[in-house]
């Protein structure tokens, strides 16, 4: 049987995608120039090129796995007891639940239940059941108390509870753990999940509640000292922790919220300044819209009397480079930091950032994970998952009919991301997800595969999670040939699909999530690209407007409550942005709360959760 702690880091790590391969060009590193001077990193002004995602090549199906075990279902408890561990190793973790669930039932009398309720919790945890596998585990500790590898059944059920936000009972139960089993893999574990909490209030709960838990102390700490949360009241607490525990006092000692007249903000972008290639030049025309969005934001600010002073750095398209300009010194001293585009850097950046206690916000990923307990990292983006569940919050409440959904998604990361997480927020709500299902749309076989066995006109709503402008042909050509109006729930990118016309999306119940979408006809779109078009002579791309957003609503918050302003944006709820519909980071989240969800109304898009209306 494998280790608890392979158990957890496998667990940890499950939810993590591949780092997409950084690009090998290097560029020597420029010397960060104020904004307003003759700065190498002012915006070119070469045609813009829309920036798409790119279209995955055809792939061949993917091969069925390793055989199936012989003898599934066999009557005989050793057999399925065998096939359960060798479906486990193979990932197929329905398939070990299915045969280990009958030799855990109370009148079995099976020698190797215990083991047995074990791996079915172990199972049901891969597959993010978190209420089944406690449930076993529950039923293993009262039938089989004095089974010698109860530790590993309470770890397990620690990070259970830790998975369902239940912080206390996670430190109760492994509490109950041997003192000498298990040490180091427990406080791994409370360190990965502690600084989840979101809230003051709870985390004074459990230091109350566990006064001599080191983990739970420096997890605390922390969030006073560089969460963003510390106020003079905490001054005597923070100090006791950092006595009672032996903490590093330098680490500990929060950076104070002084508001200033100006604000100093670095800009890591990957400018690629030496390539004056034409090719580059083209495919970098999204940083230079967005740092044109920037600098018109600046003057906007500016205006208002809240200066902020940009100093703009070229990253190149590799971590070194990016390492290189994080090593100068005159960077800690910066106020707030944006930047930079690629995933690997983003990573190197935020651990900088919390290390230097700089509020980093990342301008394009709709990545949750880069954000994901650092306190000084946010994305400017609603991340993915968040997306997937403000979808699920609306068709919940808005969509009425039978509360049933077939969730369809594409066979990447980010699609991935987005069916999982719709599941778990709609049925939290109480509706149901009768399949969750993985496509891949350049294949008719895989997009046919996906639809089969679906009753679309009993079904409450359905979600395809794709920008493959297969999938939007496939979809309506499978609702016509079940004469089904069901409500349809997808991307706006199926707005600018040529396989899908116009009328279809208009005459039927479709509805798009479209964190991107600018009202046209409101005057503030309006006149930044008047003001965009005169210095740029260029109308802005949707770059150049997310710089302005980014850069006006996080200088406003510099303004109002100085550099380290994360507590004052948990207090706050949406609001409406200057030039897109909303954004806003309620209750500790890190990357914004509001997805606007559209439709189409006389081939005009109409905006039905607006922020106003949350």
């Amino acid at each position: 049987m494998r280790s608890s702690y392979a158990l957890l880091i496998a667990l940890l790590c499950a939810a993590l995608g591949p780092t997409p391969r950084a690009q090998a060009q290097q560029t020597p590193v420029k010397k960060p120039a104020p904004a307003g001077s003759t700065s190498p990193a002012k915006p070119v002004t070469t045609a813009p090129t829309p920036v798409a995602k790119p279209t995955p090549a055809p792939t061949s199906p993917k091969p069925s796995g390793p055989p199936l075990p012989a003898n599934l279902g066999s009557v005989d408890f050793g057999t399925r007891y065998k096939n359960g561990k060798l479906l486990i190793d193979q990932t197929r973790y329905e398939l070990a639940m299915q045969e280990l669930q009958p030799l855990t039932v109370p009148t079995t009398r099976f020698d190797r239940a215990p083991e047995a309720a074990y791996l079915y919790a172990v199972a049901a945890s891969r597959l993010k059941k978190w209420a089944e596998a406690e449930q076993m585990l529950n039923l293993l500790r009262n039938r089989f108390s004095q089974w010698p590898s109860l530790a590993d059944a309470l770890f397990l059920q620690g990070q259970l509870s830790f998975e369902q936000g239940d912080f206390d009972n996670a430190l109760r139960v492994l509490a109950q753990l041997p003192p000498d089993r298990l040490v180091a893999e427990r406080e791994y574990m409370k360190a990965q999940y502690l600084p989840r909490v979101k809230d003051k209030a709870t985390f004074q709960k459990l230091i109350q509640d566990f006064p001599q838990d080191a983990a739970l102390a420096r997890a605390y700490a922390d969030k006073l000292a560089n969460g963003g949360w510390y106020t003079d009241a905490d001054r005597a607490q923070l100090d006791q922790l950092i006595t009672q525990f032996s903490l590093d006092r330098t680490r500990y000692t929060p950076r104070r919220a002084i508001k200033k007249s100006s604000y100093n903000i670095a800009i890591l972008l990957p400018f690629e300044l030496n390539d004056t290639s034409w090719e580059t030049r083209r495919k970098n025309q999204f940083v230079t819209d967005l740092y044109a969005g920037l600098r018109l934001a600046q003057d906007s600010l500016q205006r208002e009397g809240r200066p902020v002073q940009l100093f703009a750095y070229d990253t190149g398209a590799d971590t070194l480079q990016l390492k290189q300009v994080l090593a100068q010194p005159e960077l800690a001293g910066m106020d707030m930091i944006i930047g930079p585009v690629y995933k690997s850097g983003s990573k190197i950046l935020a651990r900088y950032a919390q290390q230097k206690q700089i509020v980093t916000v990342n301008p394009l990923s709709q990545d949750g994970d880069l954000v994901l307990d650092n306190a000084w990292h946010y994305l400017y983006e609603p991340s993915t998952a968040t997306q997937a569940r403000q979808a699920a919050q609306f068709a919940y409440n808005r969509l009425g009919g039978p509360r049933t959904a077939v969730v369809l998604y594409e066979d990447t990361k980010d699609e991935a991301t987005f069916g999982l997480a719709y599941k778990q927020a709609y049925e939290a709500l109480g509706g149901k997800v009768l399949q969750l299902r993985r496509i891949n749309s350049d294949l008719e076989e895989s997009l046919a595969a996906g639809f089969a066995g679906v009753d679309l006109k009993t079904l409450g709503h359905l979600v395809v999670a794709s920008d493959g402008k297969q999938a939007g042909a496939y979809t309506f050509t499978a609702m016509k040939a079940q004469d089904a109006r069901t409500p349809l729930l997808t991307y706006a990118s199926w707005i600018e699909n040529n396989r899908v016309a116009l009328s279809q999306l208009d005459a039927r119940d479709v509805y798009f999530v479209q964190p991107k979408y600018l009202d046209k006809a409101n005057p503030g779109v309006r006149r930044f690209r008047q003001l965009y078009t005169q210095r740029q002579n260029l109308p802005p791309s949707v770059f150049a407007f997310s710089g302005f957003e980014l850069l006006y609503y996080f200088g406003t918050q510099l303004h109002q409550y100085g550099p380290a302003f994360q507590q004052q944006l948990a207090n706050g709820g949406p609001v409406s942005g200057t030039l897109f519909q909303g954004i806003g980071y309620p209750g500790g989240a890190h990357d914004n709360q509001y997805v606007p969800i559209t439709k189409l109304e006389r081939l005009e898009v109409e905006v039905l959760n607006p922020v106003d209306g949350r």
